[in-house]
């Protein structure tokens, strides 16, 4: 998704997951999938869709808090990122640049 969120699209993707919603942010393209039951299910879309693997990174958003979690295991690579948790802040704040412009303003 490249534009912000409708209210219905958010419930479709809630449907997954129930509180939140699973999402993987391409921070190059500033784009975003989101509701699969795995971050897994969202990359392979974006991947699918010529996206780059460096610029992925995964995150499940709260809608309700508003809150997101950085946490996935397609955050892990060896070279680029050692734990599930995105633990550069720069591509943190991308991420949540990117979750906030296209889910938080709903």
């Amino acid at each position: 998704m490249s534009e912000p969120a409708t209210p219905a699209q958010i419930e479709q993707m809630l449907q997954a997951n129930r509180f939140y919603i699973k999402t993987v942010v391409d921070i190059h393209q500033q784009i975003l999938a989101g509701g699969g039951e795995m971050h897994s299910d969202c990359e392979a879309v974006l991947l699918d869709r010529g996206s780059q693997q460096a610029d992925l990174w995964g995150a499940s958003w709260n809608p309700i808090s508003q809150e997101i979690f950085y946490e996935s295991l397609v955050n892990l690579r060896p070279r680029q990122n050692r734990s599930m948790e995105i633990l550069d802040p720069s591509i943190r704040e991308r991420v949540q640049q990117v979750i906030y412009k296209l889910l938080g303003s709903v």
